[in-house]
């Protein structure tokens, strides 16, 4: 099926720090110039603040603050799975302290009809777009991801980030976290995928998924440290049948890893459907690879071990 604007194996980066800023949106976007080397002593940041201003509930980690809204008004199909939120289809933001200023990453859900006012919104609240890129193939309707950053004062940036998300409800008519909540098969052995994967996951509306670190890593962005919390990992979401099982996912690896990675999963008949980036001006520089599985559950977490083991990794 031909799709007007999915460009596989490939993410659309876009930078955007030099685009010129609206008055009200300047303390969102200061300047990273003076930011500091040292992020020993991070800025504490106000987690009931952002709840009030950002209207909704959300995750505390290590000083670090995560809101998700799931996709639930989607209803997306890809080989006869129905793909839920925990396979990938939420959107979500994460606002982490640096020294002096709060540092926000995030990736937003977009239809076809989303993706010009959401991105145009974006812009305007004086954030920026790192990526934008595809999770699947096959799929219907066609969806994308947008990955988002900024640096500033932290309720400035939760106003932005309400803004981005109040958007994409707009357009779509509805809060996409209100609709239904759909539930999938999963009779799947999951003793037998932690055996051989080295890894444990948890069980979310019939789909089972594992996160997985990579501690080997000292990865910043403008030198404050990028976290797992923050998306800086690898994941496998798995449901179905032990004989017909659909496993989807995203690796994190370095640029020597790349190749080998893709290559093993390939020759394990685990389809590679997208490989890019999520950050800009990170160090180490960090590519991220989505793939996609059908068949025996067994077959499918042994490719995964093989293509694991080219890359360092360690559970959450």
């Amino acid at each position: 099926m031909k799709k007007r604007f999915m460009c596989l194996f490939a993410a659309i980066s876009i930078v955007t720090f030099s685009c010129k800023q609206t008055p009200e949106n300047n303390e969102v976007q200061e300047s990273t110039d003076k930011l500091g080397k040292n992020y020993d002593e991070l800025k504490k940041i106000d987690f009931e603040m952002l709840k009030n201003v950002l209207g909704m509930d959300g995750k505390e980690k290590d000083g670090q603050f995560k809101i998700t809204v799931p996709q639930n008004d989607l209803n997306i199909m890809v080989d006869g799975f129905k793909i839920i939120p925990p396979m990938g289809l939420g959107s979500w933001v994460v606002f982490a302290p640096t020294s002096d200023q709060t540092m926000i990453m995030g990736d937003i859900v977009v239809t076809e009809k989303d993706l010009k006012p959401v991105q145009q919104e974006v812009i305007k609240q004086g954030l920026i777009i790192t990526a934008i890129h595809n999770h699947f193939v096959r799929n219907e309707p066609d969806v994308m991801y947008m990955h988002i950053g900024g640096m500033g004062d932290e309720k400035e940036l939760a106003k932005s980030v309400k803004a981005v998300f109040n958007k994409v409800t707009e357009i779509r008519g509805a809060n996409p976290a209100n609709a239904d909540v759909s539930v999938v098969e999963n009779t799947l052995d999951t003793n037998m995928i932690d055996s051989i994967l080295g890894f444990s996951g948890t069980m979310n509306n019939g789909v089972y998924k594992l996160t997985i670190g990579r501690p080997d890593v000292d990865l910043k962005v403008y030198g404050a440290p990028v976290s797992t919390f923050l998306g800086f990992n690898t994941w496998a979401s798995w449901q179905g049948t032990p004989e017909n099982a659909a496993v989807a996912g995203d690796f994190t690896m370095l640029a020597d890893e790349v190749a080998s990675v893709i290559k093993t999963l390939i020759e394990n008949d685990i389809e590679v459907v997208a490989l890019h980036n999520h950050m800009v001006h990170e160090n180490p520089r960090i590519f991220f690879l989505h793939y996609w599985g059908v068949g025996p559950a067994e077959k499918l977490a042994k490719g995964l071990k093989a293509a694991l083991d080219e890359a360092g990794a360690t559970s959450e």
